[in-house]
């Protein structure tokens, strides 16, 4: 009988491209050597973890599994009510980008010079209304399956607030995908909260600290590198939004690394000196989509994303599931720390 590894989940938000995530946890529900004890995720990582939390209290993995296929259904049957489309070009030629959407250039344009709280003062929000319908929070607080941790970023103070899973509402899940130029940011407790992406992508400190899992296993689906320097309006609006979301994550794994150095030369072993890292990346498998495909709903692109997804996933199991509680699969030095 196989021996059964534990590990840590930590979820990249990214809109749409969410999906690539949604793939790679299909995969490692499937199988039956894998337990995941906690999750961490911003934005479209905290839906998917919300999700698997809520079914988790209902049935087993492939519950799970179903749960996730069902949500992220929804989001696309919602999604075709959108003028935030594809141009008819687009579709002829597989181009994936909302950029020559008009719905989304209007979109665009209005973001930049109106808040929300002027083109959308009641502050109507579909995807809420989707979360609310798939998820029991109730379950979900009480589910001892499954640790789950949600950042958001606190408007007021601008640090970071991450949500454990006996507090998880909804309120904190949309704050968690909250982003500023679109909504009105979420109230919780008299405190105003972003998009978690700006603090915390995800946060990885509370895996360390609160689960027994050594394992953590990141999903990254925010291109850290590129080869080129981007010249137009959009590709620079892109390459923005990456460094951006990226920021947060790139500084924490980076003190994590010279503690564990640190640590190591001292002899200290602790929770923070024997984490492993590895990671599933969409890197290369999303570095020519632009920012607009995060708001692509299409059944489609999230179909093809979530077998991009479960490719990934099954690369790395087949490469590097013995490493698990043996040795760390990513090299930090060489991702994070160096020019």
């Amino acid at each position: 009988m196989a021996t059964v590894k534990t590990l840590d989940l930590a979820l990249q938000g990214g809109g749409a491209h969410g999906g690539y995530t949604w793939g790679v946890v299909d995969r490692l529900l499937e199988d039956p050597r894998i337990e995941i004890e906690g999750i961490s995720g911003t934005s479209a990582g905290a839906m998917n973890g919300v999700i698997m939390a809520d079914a988790l209290t209902r049935g087993d993995h492939e519950t799970a599994r179903q749960a996730l296929r069902d949500f992220w259904r929804a989001v696309s049957l919602a999604g075709m009510a959108s003028p935030i489309r594809r141009s008819p070009l687009d579709m002829l030629t597989g181009n994936w980008s909302l950029d020559q959407s008009p719905g989304y250039i209007a979109m665009d344009l209005m973001s930049r010079l109106i808040s929300p709280y002027q083109f959308n003062p009641f502050n109507v929000n579909p995807l809420r209304d989707i979360v609310d319908k798939h998820v029991d929070f109730e379950r979900v607080r009480r589910c001892d399956r499954l640790k789950l941790f949600v950042a958001a970023t606190n408007v007021r103070t601008g640090k970071q607030r991450v949500f454990r899973r006996e507090e998880m509402t909804l309120d904190a899940v949309m704050a968690s995908a909250c982003l500023p130029f679109m909504f009105q940011a979420v109230e919780i407790e008299g405190e105003a909260y972003w998009d978690g992406g700006y603090m915390g992508n995800p946060a990885l400190f509370p895996l360390m600290e609160e689960c027994s899992a050594r394992d953590i296993m990141l999903v990254q689906i925010n291109p850290i590198s590129r080869d080129t320097v981007p010249t137009t309006a959009s590709a620079i609006m892109n390459r923005l939004n990456e460094i951006t979301f990226n920021a947060a994550l790139i500084k924490e794994i980076r003190m994590i690394a010279l503690l564990q150095h640190a640590l190591d030369e001292q002899g200290i072993e602790n929770c923070y000196q024997q984490t492993l890292f590895h990671r599933i990346s969409g890197e290369h498998a999303l570095e020519e989509l632009s920012v607009s495909s995060k708001m692509n709903a299409e059944w489609a692109f999230l179909s093809h994303l979530f077998e991009l997804g479960r490719t990934a996933a099954q690369r790395w199991l087949d490469e590097h599931f013995e490493a698990l509680g043996q040795r760390s699969t990513l090299d930090i030095d060489t991702v994070y720390m160096n020019e």
